[in-house]
């Protein structure tokens, strides 16, 4: 039996934030620390080495002392604010990973020490200590920056319970939530967080869900009501029958799907990944050039080499892609913590790209654009009475767990104490189900499954998903059972084709009345009834085909029964709610909440979230291309080349922190 929209029914049965921010600039991890601890101590290291620079400064002007004694006096500040950057040169050096920002700047700022030796050259020790402390400012903003990416996820991190109360023998005991078996009682008290999934056994309480949710609101509950493990419990003390362990929890999954976000890169990310790697190589190559090539030619070797050593070494300053590989990766997990604090877990920066340029989205319908919560709306009965044909409807579903069989049952609760025997129940895919009740074979599906049994059935003009019912194949007559349309729906849809979505289409497995009403009603560009599930997939199949090139399609639905759809479009977009193991499981994108209009929010921070990325590549590419031709002709200065490095550097972090305060 078709019940749920898109899918046969298939529900009979018997029965810590570890985020690791790698910046470092060829898929090495950095060796500083952005950690609070780590942002003071580079705070102090710098202004110890702004003071001392300052004095060296003043002795050099007003002492005449040889060149070796002011480099020792240069050297101190060099080293207080240098030291790590040097141990990260040497070491990337001994891993095989020589041409990364550090090493270029240990090049650039040793050779600026060492010039002032070469005949006739003047010293350029401050300009060796300034540009190593701007490369450290520069350092100190990106630990800012990824500092504050990290808080935007958060809360996120935040919903990893401690511990857990668990009845054991009459005592209650606190212990690690890893250790509480399945079916357990737990205690949780105001306060404290929900460690595990579960059902309440006693008590009312309301929980705040805003970690997984984004929504403020507390959601009451009592007994026989779900919890999902990572809310807080508000106000009462509750008992809890858990119903997974910690390892197949939410909260264990939603953390696992956040920490490993960044293991699936963008195609900037890539594409920056890829430059650095050639890029670099290519610039000391050119700066050596630059340093021997031209003095060759000079007629005097020695008097011009300072002159042309200098311009190489602004070269390997300003040639160093900080910008690009600090900012670009820090722009996207900005991104990807703005999006979660909406709401919205996005898997991987890599769905970011595919998000932004979406001009199709498909929708599931039940539990996605309605909210799934049937209830039966009128009883049409031909050879019994409505009590009789809701009595048989209810026991054939007595086994599933689908909405409308849910629905079935509330509408007849007395259907499990009757007494009545269940036997031989067969699920006949995309058709219904046939059990035997007593003595009497009962079919229970849609007009498929009278037509298979050769039941004249009828319809009627409610609109609804009709529920067929026969004994013996005589045909008893129709239940109509009705679901709500959400009430964001149809601003979701709306939202859509105002931010450039050139196409909606709905897919549902309802009859055609159903789905077209619920589809006007909405304002849906396309929609298609009656679909089984391979139908689903075949819908999905020429949509992709007729998309344009670039351009992409969004699957969203519930995430349950929609695997193999979520997996099949360009980007899966699961309404996760409260619990839906599925939803986290199967989709690139999961909206915590259920609201469709969130997808709208969901496009427009991936949208903006890769103009912000485009801006600094662009930036800094432009800003560097002058410089290093200036700096190859002689028009730059050192200071010229410390801005277009860490000048630059420090512009792009700034831009990319804009990233987690994006307002759609």
């Amino acid at each position: 039996m078709a019940h749920k929209d898109e899918h046969s029914h298939n529900c009979c049965s018997h029965e810590e934030h570890k985020h690791s921010h790698s910046e470092n600039h060829e898929h090495k991890e950095h060796g500083h620390s952005h950690g609070e601890g780590g942002l003071k101590e580079q705070i102090i290291r710098i202004i110890c080495t702004i003071v001392l620079l300052l004095g060296a400064v003043i002795i050099e002007r007003t002492l005449e002392l040889p060149t070796w004694q002011l480099l020792c006096i240069y050297l101190i500040p060099y080293l207080i604010i240098g030291f790590e950057t040097l141990k990260e040169a040497v070491e990337g050096v001994c891993e095989g990973d020589a041409f990364n920002e550090h090493f270029l700047m240990a090049i650039a700022t040793i050779g600026a020490l060492c010039i002032g030796f070469l005949p006739g050259a003047e010293t350029e020790f401050p300009e060796a200590v300034f540009v190593m402390l701007f490369f450290q400012v520069g350092e100190l903003f990106e630990g800012y920056a990824e500092g504050k990416s990290r808080e935007s996820i958060s809360h996120l991190m935040n919903i990893r319970p401690d511990s857990a109360n668990v009845e054991r023998n009459g005592v209650v005991e606190t212990v690690s939530p890893e250790t509480v078996a399945l079916g357990e009682i737990i205690v949780i008290k105001p306060g404290e967080k929900v460690p595990l999934d579960g059902i309440v056994v006693e008590g009312n309480s309301s929980l705040n869900t805003v970690a997984l949710t984004g929504e403020s609101v507390p959601r009451e509950l009592s007994v026989n009501d779900e919890v999902i493990s990572g809310c807080l419990n508000l106000t009462g003390v509750i008992r809890v029958r858990t119903t997974k362990t910690f390892g197949e929890s939410t909260v264990s999954k939603i953390i696992n799907l956040v920490e490993n976000a960044s293991e699936n890169k963008s195609q900037s990310e890539n594409f920056i990944s890829r430059f650095a790697r050639i890029y670099t190589p290519i610039v000391v190559s050119a700066a050596f050039i630059l340093a021997v090539i031209p003095p060759l030619f000079s007629g005097d070797f020695i008097a011009s080499f300072s002159l042309w050593l200098y311009r190489a070494l602004m070269f390997l300053v300003v040639s160093c892609p900080c910008a690009l590989v600090i900012s670009v990766p820090l722009t996207f997990f900005g991104g990807i913590g703005g999006a979660s604090r909406n709401g919205i877990l996005i898997k991987g920066s890599n769905y970011m790209d595919t998000l932004a340029n979406v001009k199709t989205v498909v929708f599931d319908k039940t539990g996605t654009l309605t909210y799934g919560q049937f209830s039966v709306e009128a009883v049409h009965p031909e050879t019994c009475d409505e009590k009789q044909l809701l009595h048989l409807a209810a026991h054939v579903e007595h086994f599933s767990t689908h909405p409308i069989a849910a629905a079935l049952r509330n509408a007849f609760p007395n259907e499990a104490v009757d007494g009545c025997s269940i036997t031989d129940v067969e699920e006949i895919s995309g058709h219904g189900i046939r059990a035997k009740i007593g003595n009497d074979v009962v079919c229970v599906g849609n007009t498929k499954m009278m037509d298979s049994i050769g039941a004249k059935w009828h319809d009627c003009s409610i609109i609804g998903t009709i529920i067929h019912v026969a004994i013996n194949n005589e045909y008893a007559g129709h239940i109509v059972i009705n679901d709500r349309i959400k009430e964001d729906s149809s601003e979701a849809i709306s939202k859509l084709q105002k931010i450039g979505v050139t196409k909606t289409v709905m897919l549902t497995g309802d009859r055609k009345e159903v789905g077209e009403d619920v589809a006007q009603k909405l304002n849906m560009n396309e929609f298609y009834t009656e679909l089984l599930p391979t139908d689903k997939v075949s819908h999905i199949e020429r949509l992709l085909s007729e998309k344009a090139e670039g351009t992409f399609l969004a699957f969203v639905g519930d995430g349950i029964n929609d695997a193999p759809v979520l997996a099949r479009a360009d980007v899966g977009i699961a309404m996760g709610g409260l619990g839906s193991d599925a939803a986290i499981e199967a989709a690139d994108i999961v909206l915590m909440d259920d609201k469709p209009s969130k997808i709208s929010t969901a496009v427009e921070i991936a949208r903006q979230t890769i103009r912000i990325a485009s801006q600094n590549i662009w930036f800094a590419i432009s800003v560097k291309i002058i410089v290093l031709l200036m700096a190859a002709l002689g028009f730059s200065t050192m200071w010229m080349a410390v801005f277009a490095d860490v000048g630059v550097t420090v512009i792009a972090v700034l831009n990319a922190m804009r990233a987690l305060r994006i307002n759609v």
